[in-house]
């Protein structure tokens, strides 16, 4: 489009792609009467890329125009009944429709035009399938002819669009596997019914892919009871342990207690907050439909709120559980570990005491060895100097080397003992010296 026109100033290069989501998936025009048959199939996301292959291969079996790649939303006329197809970020949809009446709504089914292997080759899990009849008022709407209608199933009725349409279901599958739902037309257009329909196709689908997390939180709750006991258990221990040991083995299996859960909590995160994302958009479709009650009949509304609510309930408190649950276990890891801390710094407190009084001992060994030292230095010394003395002529100056000598020691003694002790304060000094300056 950009071909098209150049505007004067820079556009940011997503500008077009943002205008187009808003119409990527636009309602459908849906006459009066009408025969649908809707799929929608969870796949990842290599079988959505396989999806579009076979939609492809079935525009060609049929000679029409194929889509575009990267497209999301297509639709297009086959001669006896139209497709549309959708791609959504964990599943695709199909919808197959004609513009044909019957009073036998449901025998004679769009589906039932397709080729069998086209069929069969579908990737992914079919997680919605169901047939929507809408009908002109050839269809009777008295109760007992419309549960023949649906097997015999408890019906839910009301008439959307104030009144201006008649809508039936029995939310149940039926013996070929599909579900149903009847639509009468009541006074509204093809744009409006093509609205309605859709929105019942969505409510459905979203409703379906919704409850996928309630076995998910249905398994995880015996699990998440005995992890909970587990964790009591631990913190009832906590207050009886006199020991590091068991402190540290009890944190050891904390940690574990606490890899099992953020597992669990990785495994569902996704399934959860997509649970919650898909019946927000099942209660807005219901708020759109505009259901009027019917004397005798629950609304969609209303079955919705009695059924599929308890289940989503289930699930955001499963959720809550495992939140809470990994609070719970980091705030008792966080108390033992400085229960631990406290008991380190005890033993610390002791080995830094011991070790003072080493030192000390060891100082009094060091003076002691200090003075044997000076002795010894100054014995040495006076051997020295007697040596010295007894190659000078002294008795030429009237020196005796005994007197001489014994005069000595003293000096010997004092200058050996001053230069020992300033050697050990230059070793004790200068390190505490460099160390305030490398602090500074």
């Amino acid at each position: 489009m950009s071909d098209y026109y150049c505007l004067p100033f820079s556009t940011h290069p997503q500008r077009e792609a943002l205008y187009d989501e808003l119409h990527a998936r636009p309602f459908q025009v849906i006459s009066t009467p009408h025969q649908i048959s809707h799929l929608a199939f969870k796949a990842p996301p290599q079988m959505l890329d396989r999806a579009f292959e076979l939609l492809c291969d079935l525009c060609r079996r049929y000679s029409v125009n194929q889509p575009a790649p990267e497209t999301v939303s297509f639709q297009e006329n086959l001669g006896e009944f139209s497709v549309r197809w959708e791609r959504h970020m964990e599943f695709y949809t199909l919808t197959f429709k004609r513009p044909k009446g019957t009073k036998e709504p449901f025998r004679h089914r769009v589906i039932d035009l397709l080729p069998g292997d086209w069929m069969a080759s579908l990737p992914g899990e079919a997680i919605a399938a169901f047939h929507i009849v809408v009908d002109d008022g050839s269809i009777d709407t008295d109760p007992d002819s419309l549960t023949e209608h649906f097997e015999g199933h408890r019906l839910i009725i009301s008439q959307p669009k104030d009144g201006k349409a008649f809508f039936c279901t029995a939310f149940k599958l039926h013996s070929d596997g599909f579900g149903r739902f009847l639509i009468q037309n009541r006074g509204i257009s093809d744009s409006q019914m093509g609205r309605l329909v859709q929105r019942i196709m969505e409510m459905e689908t979203y409703r379906l892919l919704a409850q996928l997390s309630i076995p998910i939180a249905k398994k995880l709750s015996p699990a998440l009871s005995d992890m909970d006991q587990q964790l009591a258990d631990m913190l009832a221990r906590v207050p009886q342990m006199d020991s590091s040991e068991g402190e540290r083995g009890m944190l050891e299996s904390l940690s574990e207690l606490s890899a099992r859960l953020e597992a669990f909590r990785a495994k569902t995160n996704y399934r959860f907050a997509a649970t919650r994302a898909y019946h927000a958009l099942v209660t807005m479709r219901l708020q759109n439909i505009q259901e009027h009650p019917v004397d005798g009949f629950m609304t969609a509304s209303e079955f919705m709120s009695r059924r599929l609510a308890p289940g989503m309930r289930t699930c955001e408190a499963v959720q809550n559980w495992m939140e809470d649950l990994s609070r719970r276990i980091e705030r008792a890891g966080d108390m033992l570990r400085t229960r631990v801390n406290l008991t380190m710094q005890e033993q610390n407190k002791g080995l830094l005491a011991a070790m003072n009084r080493r030192s000390r001992l060891q100082f009094r060994l060091q003076e002691t060895v200090e003075g044997l030292s000076v002795a010894a230095i100054s014995y040495y010394m006076v051997g020295l100097l007697g040596y010295l003395l007894g190659g000078l002529p002294l008795e030429e100056y009237g020196l005796r080397k005994n007197v001489l000598l014994g005069t000595l020691v003293p000096v010997v003694l004092l200058t050996v003992w001053w230069t020992i002790r300033r050697m050990k304060d230059r070793l004790i000094k200068e390190p505490a010296r460099i160390e305030g300056h490398s602090e500074g």
